[in-house]
């Protein structure tokens, strides 16, 4: 195996009754089996955040739950020079009317989500989180700032034993995360932005990536996140890797899925990256295994920054394509060569 870490086969809750962490709970698993039964107020922060993918467009969505204040967006980037990009946010003081649910053991996330008016005006998001029969049915709608209607109706598929990346990350038994990662799933669908339309899953597939979030955070943060998914070397694969905000808690957040199984890595990742130049190469590596050796190479910067007093965000988070090698359980030793995705830089006070 590529990790020490224990792997969790049965369903488990998140926390013991005082709402500290369970000590059961600490490990990883294949599917979703935390219950992540989460109590009262207080640094506690629940999201999903859905994004899908195509070779020229793709498209974000995120409900976020964070105690004293909810921040829903939805974000559309078409790549290339003359590319759009559309961002709508709806920032809602105290979270009225934006509660997630905790995790049920099974689920890919969260079953049901619905948030904000049915015709949202401006300054609005609705968003809708579904889960149905053949997958989670993604929807939203905005008015873009440029005053052009966005609307989302995207299907994403579940694969018959598709394997997915859940983990506990313990800072102490009263701060914690529960984080479940799902990659390289099939979607199909939508976007239509003012008069036009954009397909996905057509011609050219279309891959989604989920970030299902359930803890208890440090007052500031600092993270690094990389996702990507496509065909590369006649395989399926989804990159799964974090770095900083797991360090020092034995636990990590890095794994690999190639044609639906997961290769679970234990080894912190060596993250390289420019800091002046927002679409300079990154290196992505396992410095002892060697089962992750990467190039990230940026060919658009989503800059965010936001200081609202009691929460403030600084978001570099860059779309590219990843090239290199990574190397799985089994020994196979797979080239990545294009894979659509993205890497991010994070500095979270909250």
């Amino acid at each position: 195996m590529a990790t020490h870490e224990q792997e969790i086969t049965e369903p488990v809750d998140l926390c013991r009754p005082d709402g500290t962490l369970n000590p059961a709970a600490l490990g990883w698993s294949r599917t979703p089996l935390h219950r992540a039964n989460l109590r009262g107020w207080g640094r506690t922060k629940r999201w999903e955040h859905w994004c899908v993918t195509t070779p020229t467009h793709l498209v974000a969505l995120t409900v976020s739950d964070l105690d004293f204040l909810a921040l829903n967006t939805v974000y559309l980037l078409e790549y290339g020079p003359q590319g759009r990009e559309f961002e709508c946010t709806s920032l809602v003081p105290g979270g009225f009317g934006v509660r997630l649910p905790d995790t049920v053991a099974g689920s890919p996330g969260a079953d049901e989500v619905v948030v904000g008016p049915a015709r949202p005006s401006g300054g609005k998001v609705r968003i809708e989180i579904r889960d149905e029969t053949s997958g989670t049915r993604l929807r939203a709608r905005c008015l873009t700032p440029a005053r052009l209607p966005l609307e989302v109706d995207l299907l994403v598929g579940r694969p018959e034993g598709h394997e997915s990346l859940s983990v506990v990350v313990p800072w102490s038994e009263r701060r914690f995360q529960y984080t479940s990662k799902h990659t390289a799933l099939p979607a199909a669908g939508r976007v239509r932005i003012g008069a036009g339309t954009l397909e996905f899953g057509g011609d050219e597939a279309a891959w989604a990536v989920l970030d299902h979030g359930r803890g208890r955070w440090p007052r500031t943060v600092d993270w690094n996140w990389g996702a990507a998914s496509g065909r590369t070397d006649g395989h399926t694969v989804g990159l799964q890797f974090g770095g900083r905000w797991t360090a020092g808690t034995g636990s990590t957040e890095n794994g690999l899925c190639v044609d639906g199984r997961l290769t679970k890595i234990g080894e912190e990742l060596d993250w390289r990256w420019s800091t002046s130049d927002p679409l300079a190469p990154w290196t992505v590596r396992t410095p002892s295994s060697g089962q992750v050796d990467l190039t990230f190479t940026p060919f658009h910067n989503r800059s965010a920054h936001t200081d609202v007093g009691l929460i403030a965000n600084r978001t570099d988070q860059r779309f590219g394509h990843y090239d290199g090698r990574i190397r799985t359980d089994d020994g196979t030793a797979i080239a990545v060569e294009r894979l659509l995705g993205w890497a991010e830089d994070v500095h979270m006070r909250w």
